[in-house]
């Protein structure tokens, strides 16, 4: 079965990738519970009651009524967001992923405090709009909506690297999505069949009633962990 899944969708299932999820265990645990994992982020939140919002909760549903959806732990639909920039976390105390000039122990709630001040006064880049382009057993991946908006994503991403401190290796080639859920374990091969055709039917619907998806202005937020992002600071 797995010789007619589209490359971007194979590391979801047993036979292409039998390795366990990159944060099981430490984001949240096999009986899906979401575990403390401290850190800081710049998101934009969907918009609460907006149509683009319905529709995504309708795509999440969808997924969730899958027989095998037992497989992945879903985050509250109060925290469904697309990250802009990625800020620091507990699990990631190491270069490039924190600034050079902060020592690596410290704290999480010192470092929210730091970057609020070094966010003051900080120049938005513009609004964008984003779009939906696939469909994956975790959420959404999205891009800006046109050429203009994408290039308003990257100017405020590179803005945002500067009171950061730091560019991730994926600076320029970062991949925008919004989470619905992380797998507790791969989805099985005989499978794919019906999540493709689910993933395809979810696309069709959300390029017919979302369009464009509607986002909070981009907002500097704290976290515990996955089911909810506090926003600090609104940086438009």
């Amino acid at each position: 079965m797995l010789d007619t899944v589209r490359s971007s969708l194979a590391g979801y299932f047993e036979g292409a990738n039998p390795t366990p999820p990159v944060h099981l265990g430490t984001r949240y645990d096999t009986s899906g519970n979401f575990l403390l994992e401290p850190g800081n982020t710049v998101v934009c939140h969907l918009i609460e009651g907006s149509p683009s919002q319905a529709a995504i909760i309708e795509v999440r549903e969808r997924m969730l009524a899958m027989p095998d959806a037992d497989r992945l732990v879903f985050t509250p639909i109060s925290s469904l967001h697309m990250t802009l920039f990625q800020g620091i976390i507990e699990y990631r105390r190491r270069l490039p992923y924190w600034p050079a000039d902060v020592a690596l122990d410290t704290g999480i709630d010192d470092m929210t405090r730091l970057y609020l001040e070094r966010l003051q006064g900080f120049e938005d880049r513009g609004a964008f709009k984003i779009k939906v382009v696939e469909v994956v057993p975790t959420g959404l991946t999205v891009a800006g909506a046109s050429e203009e908006d994408r290039r308003v994503l990257r100017a405020w991403r590179d803005a945002l690297s500067v009171p950061f401190g730091y560019r991730h290796p994926d600076h320029d080639t970062y991949v925008f999505h919004i989470t619905f859920a992380y797998q507790i374990r791969r989805l099985a091969d005989e499978r794919v069949s019906a999540w493709q055709e689910l993933f395809d039917n979810c696309l069709t619907l959300l390029d017919r009633q979302a369009p464009v998806i509607e986002l909070r202005p981009p907002a500097f937020c704290s976290f515990r962990d996955m089911k909810h992002f506090e926003e600090l600071l609104v940086l438009a």
